[in-house]
């Protein structure tokens, strides 16, 4: 039984790897690939609506810091201070936060058949603190499968949403998303997780419709941990997820200007406390050695002229 077993599993891995939604990845011996990742062939029309996100209005000792001559001069010696650049997103793709996660996604109103064929299929980005790069590129691509899956018209069950991980804590802290950009399958109002990391999909828009078209999602285990969604030890993760919205809510009221000037002191603080420290343990190690020298000095000649005594 045991090895019927393992040829099923090995089968299960087979099938996987050789799937078209998934990519194979870089081998020994395989040149780098020298051009970058081609963008899909269906573009953002001009008419499509968006949404710019971004820091928001600033209050005037932030502008104070970040604009003018302070901004030029701290520019000039390298420290930025001009906070989270802004992004544009397309607003028909609704924004998940922790604010409305349960009213969009949880206590979605769908009839039972509709709830049981409801898949979301969520990207959650860092393209807002990161304007260039990866997470930028699987936002473009994210974008237009939504596009295509529209033209197609076959995806009625299908829903997506974006996630800004710089503006969310209690959901990341919940699912223990730790880095971004991820892809995530979920179903049954949030109790059943699937994540992509970026690279273990192929990012172009026809791949991912027809990877939610035929569901081949289902072809990988969901998120199963006793710390997750139904596990015994979830509670832990949903503690911290509001410890963490606490601290995160008390952060984002102090101005950026402040909170640099505070973690500079804080750093020199540290720095030179355990200079401090090494210094202080420098000096005190040659005293310790002086002294058991001069107490074995001491010693010696005693047990000398007992001896003699003794002799006598």
């Amino acid at each position: 039984m045991r090895s019927l077993a393992y040829i099923a599993s090995f089968l299960s891995l087979t099938g996987l790897v050789n799937a078209q939604y998934f990519s194979a990845g870089w081998t020994p011996g395989q040149p780098a690939p020298s051009e970058t990742p081609s963008t899909p062939h269906v573009p953002h029309s001009p008419s499509t609506p968006a949404t710019q996100h971004g820091p928001g209005k600033m209050s005037f000792l932030d502008n104070l810091v970040t604009v003018g001559p302070l901004g030029a001069v701290s520019s000039l010696i390298g420290l930025n201070l001009t906070g989270t650049p802004s992004v544009t997103w397309d607003e028909r793709i609704p924004l998940i936060t922790d604010e409305n996660y349960a009213e969009i996604i949880v206590n979605e109103t769908l009839t039972p058949e509709e709830e049981k064929e409801r898949v979301w299929f969520l990207i959650i980005t860092v393209t807002a603190g990161q304007p260039e790069g990866v997470s930028k590129f699987v936002d473009h691509v994210f974008d237009a499968t939504y596009n295509y899956t529209l033209e197609k018209g076959e995806l009625p069950h299908v829903r997506f949403g974006r996630i800004d991980y710089l503006n969310v804590t209690s959901l990341t802290t919940k699912w223990a998303v730790w880095s971004a950009p991820y892809l995530v399958v979920l179903k049954d109002r949030g109790q059943t997780l699937r994540f992509y990391k970026a690279g273990q999909i192929r990012l172009t828009d026809e791949i991912l419709h027809q990877f939610l078209k035929e569901k081949a999602w289902s072809m990988k285990e969901p998120w199963k941990s006793v710390y997750g969604p139904g596990g015994e030890r979830e509670y832990i993760l949903d503690y911290l997820a509001q410890f963490l919205s606490v601290i995160y809510g008390a952060l984002v009221r102090v101005p950026k200007w402040l909170m640099y000037t505070m973690s500079g002191g804080l750093a020199t603080f540290f720095i030179n406390f355990c200079i401090s420290l090494r210094l202080l343990r420098a000096v005190s190690a040659p005293t310790a050695q002086e002294h058991e020298v001069a107490s074995s000095a001491t010693n010696t000649p005693q047990k000398g002229s007992t001896k003699r005594k003794g002799k006598k």
